[in-house]
């Protein structure tokens, strides 16, 4: 068992959207070259079986992406990525025919962003195509993470699901299956956690360094996912290594925080996300 059971791993930090639910972030825009790439890995297979392209930035901008699903691979990792869905057309064939890839998780959401390249229906297609496409091959899931927030669309969105997956829906326990290996995901919208909010209870939990880390595309390690602009760095996985990190005192002392409830870092102060675990 290995000791993370996910970890984020920022290829990019580039997106070609901005969306209103994504607060972006302001780090210098960088795009993950293979050979560093190829040196996490190495770094990160002693600690997760899968590896998620994301944390800012849309994966599928990546020009090498072929890649580094290659060599997520050959070092025997699980990949999943999650995407905006523009791009989807464009990328299929080279997804599909990745062994690595293990989900793709498509945020339909997106629609919410003011830059579509592309009509609102053409969009939808690109993005029904691909989990037909992807049946019983890649698991794929749409995201609807817009609950408390902009929802006039969705039943359009269900509606142009429902042509494309018409067997019967199943509510499971993550989400509802829609067709083979391919699922609807409702969530609520949240806060991002941000240094210029106001500051909650520190009476929090969070998953940070207990199953999941988070690696911008710069090389710094960060407690989870939703550290966007590396509010919190740990160390840097191109000089040092993954040990040496998580037995340093700010590790530590926000994992032992976890452990008794509260949390030692202000940003995470100031997490709606970690609302969830309160619950």
């Amino acid at each position: 068992m290995k000791r993370f059971r996910k970890v984020y791993l920022e290829v990019s930090n580039v997106c070609n959207l901005h969306c209103s639910f994504c607060p972006g972030t302001r780090r210098e825009k960088r795009v993950m070259q293979a050979a560093e790439f190829s040196l996490l890995m190495d770094k990160l297979r002693p600690y997760t079986d899968h590896l998620y392209f994301h944390l800012m930035g849309e994966p599928l901008c990546h020009p090498e992406l072929e890649q580094l699903l290659a060599m997520a691979g050959e070092r025997g990792f699980r990949v999943i990525l999650t995407t905006n869905g523009t791009l989807l057309h464009s990328r299929r064939e080279l997804l599909l025919a990745a062994p690595a890839l293990h989900k793709v998780n498509i945020s339909l959401h997106a629609f919410e962003a003011n830059d579509l390249s592309v009509p609102f229906s053409e969009y939808l297609d690109r993005c029904c195509r691909f989990g037909e496409a992807a049946q019983g091959r890649v698991l794929t899931v749409y995201r609807l993470w817009n609950q408390g927030g902009a929802q006039a669309q969705n039943p359009r969105i269900l509606q142009r699901l429902r042509e494309s997956f018409p067997g019967e829906w199943v509510k499971e326990r993550h989400g509802i299956r829609i067709g083979q290996r391919v699922y609807l995901e409702y969530g609520d919208k949240f806060e991002w956690p941000d240094m210029t909010v106001p500051e909650g209870s520190d009476r929090v939990f969070c998953y940070g360094l207990r199953d999941q880390i988070g690696v911008l595309c710069d090389g710094t390690v960060v407690p989870c996912c939703l550290d966007h602009e590396g509010d919190i760095p740990l160390g840097n996985l191109f000089e040092e290594d993954l040990a040496q990190i998580l037995e340093k005192p700010r590790a530590k002392a926000i994992y032992d925080g976890f452990s008794r409830g509260k949390a030692a870092e202000t940003l995470c102060r100031r997490c709606g996300y970690a609302k969830r675990f309160q619950k």
